[in-house]
């Protein structure tokens, strides 16, 4: 058990980054391409905070989880990673900016995608732990 919850905070932890990383990229990608990138709002600590967080939370909901069912846990927890990550989408998309930002209603477009990345960095990096976890 104690080997399981120490690869599950290692995957934590790369997918925290990875998404991290991959959040960073597509900002200052959306910065070059839009030329607003919520720097004030979304910056590089609070992303790192949040995706690390993410990765966090979703390796003790895949423990728990695995406690509780056994053998159909993957197929489980991706589907709840699935529908969570759907609903926290709903964040980003009802948030009240400042006033004084320039141009709120591009927001959305920065903050959505970055939703996505904690579980695309799970689907990617579980596999590669194989039947360990």
């Amino acid at each position: 058990m104690l080997k399981k919850i120490l690869l599950l905070v290692l995957l934590a932890v790369l997918v925290g980054v990875l998404s991290g990383v991959a959040a960073i990229v597509y900002q200052k990608v959306y910065i070059e391409t839009v030329g607003e990138g919520f720097v004030n709002i979304a910056s590089v600590a609070s992303i790192f905070k949040y995706t690390l967080a993410g990765a966090f939370v979703a390796a003790i909901g895949y423990l728990l989880l695995s406690l509780v069912l056994k053998g159909k846990t993957d197929m489980v927890f991706n589907l709840l990673f699935v529908v969570l990550t759907f609903a926290s989408i709903l964040g980003p998309i009802g948030a009240k900016l400042p006033l004084e930002q320039e141009m709120p209603e591009l927001f959305p477009g920065l903050a959505v995608p970055m939703h996505f990345f904690p579980a695309l960095g799970w689907f990617a990096l579980k596999p590669l732990f194989g039947k360990s976890i």
